[in-house]
């Protein structure tokens, strides 16, 4: 994991700045607001990764662009307090991803969107087409994730072949983890398995769905959100506690303990933003720019929490991984 100091100093110090401090420049260069919806530990590789494609690109920050890192910590009151101060300062672009998109639309409409990842962004209403988005001022990159929820069902099934009982986390608050949710239980019932849901709000719901699901579950599919990025140790550890296997999306979730995921590139996704970002920058608009879709798809183990759970992962599985972290 990046050390907080590189970070620090890939971002040019724009987490640490105030927005009041990019008056004192001599000539005005464009802002970009960044809205994290989590932590710097959960979070800040990601954003590295668009602030690093950013200069690729030709924005510098502190010479050619502003970048202003604000961080919600999970936080679902966070998003619209945060979105209507970008809008109060006027920043050209707005980056964000996940539950934050629908938050940062209606505080910051006037202002360009890229969304960084957002869940089935046709089927909530971000978006007209993801040929054409449309009315609103936004695009960005779809996660699409029920498309392949069932692909990754299917490879927790080959790690944990005695399945018989799944148990599913997700955010309420999540439209996304919803839609993940209800498909899921679909397919886990149309193959004769016994389900249990279990739907969290905030930090504080996450250790009271564990106690729920002690001894009713024999794995846990954990539908994706910033609320579950950002306590993905938390999680990780009770999950261990409870002898459940776990399946994620993100890698990200994965380094953090968890026992496998399967799903886009999280790292690349942000890159992509930047691209998009460039294209808003140099006059296009948003609702001309496509939505795009995850191309790139990674299979990711951890033998060490495997270990853990007294688990072993197929060797049919191993050698398909794109990362075994060991």
């Amino acid at each position: 994991m990046m050390r907080r100091r590189a970070f620090i100093t890939l971002l040019g110090g724009a987490v640490a700045w105030p927005l009041g401090a990019r008056a004192q420049q001599p000539a005005r260069v464009p802002t970009i607001g960044v809205l994290a919806g989590g932590t710097p530990s959960s979070h800040g590789q990601l954003v590295a990764a668009l602030v690093q494609r950013l200069r690729e690109l030709g924005w510098t920050e502190g010479r050619t662009a502003a970048i202003e890192v604000r961080w919600a910590e999970g936080r679902v009151d966070r998003f619209t307090e945060i979105a209507t101060e970008f809008a109060r300062v006027k920043v050209d672009v707005i980056v964000t991803s996940g539950l934050a998109v629908p938050a940062v639309r209606q505080a910051a409409s006037l202002i360009p969107i890229v969304f960084a990842g957002a869940s089935e962004p046709l089927a909530i209403g971000l978006v007209a087409s993801l040929a054409r988005p449309g009315g609103g001022n936004i695009t960005g990159l779809s996660l699409q994730q029920t498309d392949y929820a069932g692909k990754r069902f299917e490879l927790f099934r080959e790690v944990v072949p005695e399945l018989r009982r799944l148990a599913i986390l997700g955010s309420v608050s999540a439209p996304g983890a919803m839609l993940e949710m209800n498909e899921v239980q679909a397919a886990a019932r149309a193959l004769g398995l016994e389900v249990l849901t279990a739907e969290i709000r905030r930090a504080e719901d996450i250790a009271p769905a564990f106690k729920m699901l002690a001894g009713r579950a024999d794995a846990l599919y954990i539908c994706p959100d910033a609320l579950v990025t950002t306590n993905s140790i938390r999680i990780n550890i009770l999950a261990v506690g409870a002898r459940l296997p776990t399946t994620y999306i993100f890698r990200e979730d994965v380094a953090a303990g968890g026992l496998m995921s399967y799903g886009p590139s999280f790292s690349h996704i942000y890159r992509r933003a930047a691209d998009l970002v460039d294209k808003v920058l140099r006059g296009a608009k948003p609702a001309d720019i496509p939505v795009e879709q995850p191309t790139k798809f990674n299979l990711v183990v951890n033998l060490i929490t495997a270990q853990a759970l007294g688990l072993t992962v197929p060797s049919t599985v191993l050698a398909r991984a794109d990362e075994v972290i060991e």
